[in-house]
């Protein structure tokens, strides 16, 4: 494999070179004088496969079947047994910094994505303005330029919301980061059945049919088209429903599948998912599950009725990823059926961070009805609404979103969740890596450290494309992340990726070498209200009086143990080393989103420019 990536890194190179060299013909006064001159047609190196990543939304790392969870996904299963599961893969704990950090193959403060794209949650600094800058290239601008076609589907997310109208502008929608065809969503979350949808540079409206199945009829389409016009031409897909992020809608016959599966409750489906993960050797065997976390109610301590509707929630979850699985399975059985399955590389990253915490305690049924959205509406008012209405629950009417307790036990076998970037809970997702060309370990396992900014690199190496200087003559600033192609053929081999750093409002963390500090900001603070009160006045934040923990991933790979007090040394180690990277990447200012937001709300409201609608 290594002298075939080498050949093909060298002719690639020599093709790009071609297409970027100056002119080279002859102008002279008259024709005769002259000699003509045209640039070779880019082409992808030789034999170079197509390249497909799926990103799925706010999946907890114990919540597939694939990882040891009690949700079927056989589609997932397939790849991973036929290709390799990544048990320490990381993302940045929430959406857009997720999405930036993958395409760019840079940490999202690096790609101007600390926070999101929306107008009331950026602010202006160089590591939170939500503008990907040109010298930052995205993975498809770099295949795009290399001879590949460009597809994405589904979410985005990284479209800053003044851009979002059909008078652009569009440079940072998909098409002006080198996607050639769209169809999907600019925003961070959506309607399954009325989305804000997008096709090109088009706001569209939606069907009625759920959003899964439109995205992916779109990509086989755009597969189909390409495979007739150009054969031997490789294509780049970026598959990223917004599923399962919230709401959680999905026809009956889906979430029925699972009726009384899960009536046992949260800490049954811990205790199980935990003893799967041992069988199939994704955690160490002597690994304990930790504590329940304290804000979760045992579920023996619920009354009958909260159980039904809790249960409930998590079966219309699991059938919406189930269903998910089937919409994914479409793209794979037609690839196979055009003959393109075996020359196709496919990443699979189940998660763009842990599972949400987004749907507060009760959990939720429609958002008018849930103190999330409606300060009017008390906890006892929401939980008696969603009893009430327990038959909503996945329906194109429903806001749905399961409670906290559902949370933490997707994330088995974590502590935590989505938001929560000092924890693995918040930022260890499952990674499948398929090619079947280039995978001898079928079914294996790899356990070195990895993060989404490692997965353009990869692409590159394996498919011998080299990194581009410049971009449309941009210069390109260089790649942050590594390459895991190392590991594919070689499961013992030691980490590359040795330091990384995390940071989501205000809750920072970093690793380094199997050690990882942490600091939670807020950490009773469940959820950030969309409607906050900018008549509050604003906080001022200590963010030096915050207690950090240390933990030896090496040995406690889900963060039981707190060593901070037993070896302060290793601490302020790290602590510097985050410093560094705080000022090296745009870290700062340290930023807590509900500040910016109150911030930009009274700025709005003295302004007389018009202020984005929040989707």
């Amino acid at each position: 494999m290594k002298k075939t990536i080498l050949i093909s890194f060298l002719l690639a190179g020599s093709l790009v070179s071609m297409a970027q060299q100056p002119y080279q013909g002859v102008v002279g006064r008259t024709l005769a004088e002259s000699k003509e001159w045209w640039p070779e047609p880019v082409k992808a190196p030789k034999g170079a496969p197509n390249i497909v990543w799926i990103l799925l939304d706010d999946v907890g790392f114990g919540a597939s079947s694939t990882f040891g969870g009690l949700i079927s996904t056989p589609t997932f299963d397939s790849l991973a047994n036929n290709g390799l599961r990544y048990t320490n893969f990381h993302t940045a704990a929430i959406c857009a910094p997720t999405r930036a950090a993958l395409l760019t193959g840079r940490n999202h403060h690096s790609v101007h994505m600390g926070g999101f794209a929306h107008y009331f949650s950026s602010a202006g600094f160089p590591g939170y303005d939500g503008r990907i800058p040109s010298s930052k290239g995205t993975v498809a601008e770099i295949l795009k330029e290399s001879g590949y076609n460009t597809f994405a589907v589904g979410k985005y997310g990284i479209t800053p919301d003044e851009d979002t109208s059909d008078a652009g502008p569009f440079d940072r929608w998909p098409s002006g980061k080198g996607f050639e065809h769209f169809f999907g969503f600019l925003g961070s979350e959506t309607d399954q059945y009325r989305p804000a949808l997008v096709e090109d540079n088009v706001n569209i409206k939606p069907d009625g049919r759920h959003l899964s199945e439109q995205i992916t009829d779109k990509a086989i389409s755009y597969i189909a088209r390409q495979k007739k016009a150009a054969p031997d031409k490789p294509f780049f897909l970026y598959y990223a429903p917004g599923a399962t992020h919230a709401p959680h809608q999905v026809a009956k016959e889906w979430s029925d599948k699972y009726k009384g599966k899960f009536d046992e409750g949260w800490d049954v489906y811990r205790e199980k998912v935990f003893a799967n993960q041992k069988k199939l050797g994704i955690i160490p065997a002597d690994a304990k599950l930790p504590e329940r976390n304290a804000i979760i109610k045992a579920w023996n301590t619920l009354t009958p009725g909260q159980k039904k509707l809790y249960a409930r929630f998590f079966e219309v979850y699991a059938g919406y990823l189930t269903y998910t699985d089937y919409q994914v399975s479409r793209v794979i059985n037609y690839l196979r059926e055009i003959n393109q399955l075996d020359n196709t590389l496919i990443f699979v990253v189940i998660g763009d961070n842990g599972a949400s915490k987004e749907g507060t305690q009760e959990g939720i049924v429609e958002y008018s009805n849930s103190p999330r959205r409606n300060r009017n509406i008390t906890r006892e008012d929401a939980a008696k609404f969603n009893e009430a209405h327990l038959d909503e629950i996945g329906t194109p009417q429903a806001d749905a979103n399961y409670p906290l307790g559902w949370a933490q036990a997707a994330n088995t076998p974590f502590r935590y969740w989505k938001q929560d970037a000092n924890t693995e809970g918040g930022t260890r997702n499952p990674l499948i890596v398929f090619y079947p060309k280039g995978i001898k370990d079928k079914g294996g396992i790899r356990t070195q450290y990895g993060h989404v900014i490692d997965l353009l690199p990869t692409t590159l190496e394996f498919t011998g494309i080299p990194f581009p200087d410049s971009i449309k003559g941009i210069k390109q600033d260089s790649l942050q992340g590594t390459s895991l192609v190392y590991s594919f053929d070689n499961a013992a081999a030691p980490s590359r990726h040795t330091q990384q750093y995390y940071y989501i409002f205000g809750t920072r963390a970093i690793y380094k070498d199997g050690w990882k500090a942490g600091v939670s900001h807020r950490p009773n603070y469940l959820d950030l209200n969309d409607y906050a009160d900018p008549s509050r006045p604003a906080v001022v934040r200590d963010f030096d009086k915050e207690v950090w923990e240390l933990y030896n991933l090496n040995e406690d790979f889900n963060e039981r143990i707190n060593l901070a007090d037993k070896y302060p040394q290793k601490l302020a180690e790290l602590k510097h080393l985050f410093e560094e990277d705080a000022k090296k990447y745009n870290i700062y200012p340290f930023i807590d989103w509900e500040d910016v937001f109150q911030r930009r709300l009274r700025n709005s409201q003295k302004s007389t420019i018009p202020v984005p609608k929040q989707k």
